[in-house]
Parts: C-alpha cells; structure tokens; sequence
C-alpha cells in the first residue's frame, strides 16, 4: 500500500488484519497475544485513516496522541519523515507503518513488496469437538441435532465492518459476530466410542478460501436401556412370566436393526443371551456382542383370570389378598 493509498484501501487492509487477530478467533492459548496485536491494530487504523493524526505521527512518532503537549527528552528529538522511513525499510508506505508494530510478515500482508499475499486466500482452521450421545440414541440411530458456534453478518453494520467512516463497535471493523448454527447428523451404521468425523466446512470461516472442517468424536453413554461396555451392550428383556415358563421369541433393538431371540421353557429372570456381532462397531472394524437380559414384567393390564392365577401361583386367596389390603 502506497502513501496515496485510498480510504477504501486502507479500510480494506484494516479489516484483513482485524479479521485474522480479532480475539474472538483465537483459542485461549493464543487469545491474549491476539488481543494485543488487535488493539495496536486498531491504533494504526486510527492514525492512517484521519489525514491529521496521520501528520502529526509523522511529527511526534509514537507519542501522536499528545501531539503539541508533548516535550522530547533534552537530548533526544523527534523523527522526520524521511528518518522514520529510513528507519523502517525506505519504502514510503503505509506498510512501514504496521511493519513497526507487527514485523516484516504484515508489511508482506498490506502488499508493501507488490504482491498479493498467500494469506488473503487461506483455508479456514480445523475445530474438533465431542458430541454425547446416549446408547439408546446410539442404538436407534437416526438423526441428532446439536449446535455449533458459527460466524454470521454483523448486524449494526451489515458486514461491511465499518458505520460511517469508523470502524463497527460491535464487530471490531471484522464484519462478523458469533452466532450458533444448528447441525442435523446421521448416526453412522459404524458408530462406536471415539468414533471420529470428519464434517466438511463446519471449522473456521477461510480469508478468501474455503472454511475448515470440524472432526467430531462421539462419546457414548449407558442409559436405562443399554449399557456400554466397550463395543458390547447389554439390554433389558422384558417377558412375562408365563412367557418365561413355557418358552417364547422375543424382539430386541439393535443398532443394526431388530434381532430375534429365543427364550427357552422355563427361562429364570436374569439369564443372559448373547446376541454375536450385533453390539456397536469397533476400531478394528467387526462389531462386539449384544446381551440380552431377561427381566420379567407384568402387562399394564391383567384379566380377572389371570389375576386369580397369580394369586393361586403365590398360595393365596382372593380373601388373603383383600385382607392384606
């Protein structure tokens, strides 16, 4: 960028700047240093796009905010123009300006050397993140929803960035706010704990190239229903207890589909069957075993004959019963 740089021109390299080292894009790690850079950015900014401030940096150098109020040190005097750009490559250009505070890298990113910078066409980051899931919903698969923080417009300023001649208060002159963005996901066939995915363009928006991916790794929870135990799962079976005595087949949800098993006569409560391959999949690619346990219930309704049934199973009458009420 050169000393006859546009407004336009220097409001465009301001945002590509803000843009890469707003705070709100950095992990927290990196977020303090971002913050940092972010300001001192914000600063060049106000200097190169007011005609005055930027004449008195020229004059008083880095104490331009003081202006006239400001004494140099006996001894010491301030820069001339021509010494400051000397003293930052000699390239009279607005690029020296931020090489100051940044390095020679942002003198590349505002095309100080004539070329276009590899970065204004850099793919977005990668994010990774864990998606719960309960083993019924592991087991029934379909569809989960979830929420993913996402990048939209700004709305005070449109995305432009900037409200008038200054930068957007709400978005730091970026264009961009945060906002959540909601994700339907097809519980793959093969899922499993630890089961990563890999979700195209859900990661970081990209600077003039394509967004990031997110990989996504799915941590499996035992429920009421199913019980995780590595790549097996246990599962209740319910049976009455006459279906239990005289033998019976019987349903049960696997994440493969519905399996049969079969009771055989007088089957006790408790008792395990092995379902071979029909648990979640595992790393190695087979899947682990389903394990079926009997539990015995009663139907939500019962006859008069039955319930006298029962009551003649446990040696009691009618009159016992009612007594005991």
């Amino acid at each position: 960028m050169q000393r006859t740089a546009s407004a336009d021109e220097i409001k465009k390299a301001y945002r590509k700047l803000a843009m890469k080292w707003h705070p709100d894009r950095h992990q927290e790690a990196t977020r303090k240093d971002a913050e940092e850079k972010f300001k001192h950015i914000s600063e060049a900014y106000e200097v190169l796009s007011d005609a005055d401030k930027r004449k008195r940096y020229d004059r008083f150098g880095q104490h331009w905010k003081q202006g006239e109020e400001f004494t140099p040190p006996q001894g010491e005097r301030t820069m001339s123009r021509e010494e400051f750009e000397r003293a930052f490559g000699g390239r009279g250009g607005f690029s020296d300006f931020f090489a100051s505070f940044f390095g020679e890298d942002m003198r590349r990113d505002f095309g100080g050397d004539g070329r276009r910078h590899g970065r204004f066409k850099q793919r977005g980051a990668d994010v990774r993140g864990e998606l719960h899931l309960t083993a019924t919903q592991a087991v029934q698969r379909g569809k989960q929803g979830f929420t993913i923080p996402a990048a939209g417009p700004c709305p005070r300023c449109g995305g432009v960035g900037f409200v008038g001649e200054h930068v957007c208060p709400t978005c730091g002159g970026v264009g961009q706010v945060r906002t959540e963005k909601h994700v339907d996901l097809t519980i793959p066939e093969t899922v499993r704990d630890g089961l990563e995915l890999r979700l195209k363009g859900l990661g970081e928006p990209g600077e003039g190239g394509a967004a990031g991916d997110l990989y996504l790794t799915l941590r499996i929870q035992s429920d009421a229903q199913y019980r995780v135990n590595g790549s097996d799962l246990e599962a209740e079976l319910p049976v009455t207890p006459w279906d239990a005595f005289l033998g019976t087949k019987a349903e049960v949800q696997t994440p493969q589909g519905r399996a049969t098993v079969t009771l055989a006569p007088e089957t006790p409560a408790g008792t395990r069957l092995r379902l071979r391959g029909q648990g979640l999949a595992t790393a190695e690619g087979g899947r682990g075993d389903l394990f079926a346990v009997v539990r015995l219930v009663l139907p939500p309704s019962l006859s008069a004959r039955q319930k006298e049934l029962m009551r003649e199973l446990g040696g009691r009458s009618a009159a016992d019963t009612g007594a005991k009420r």
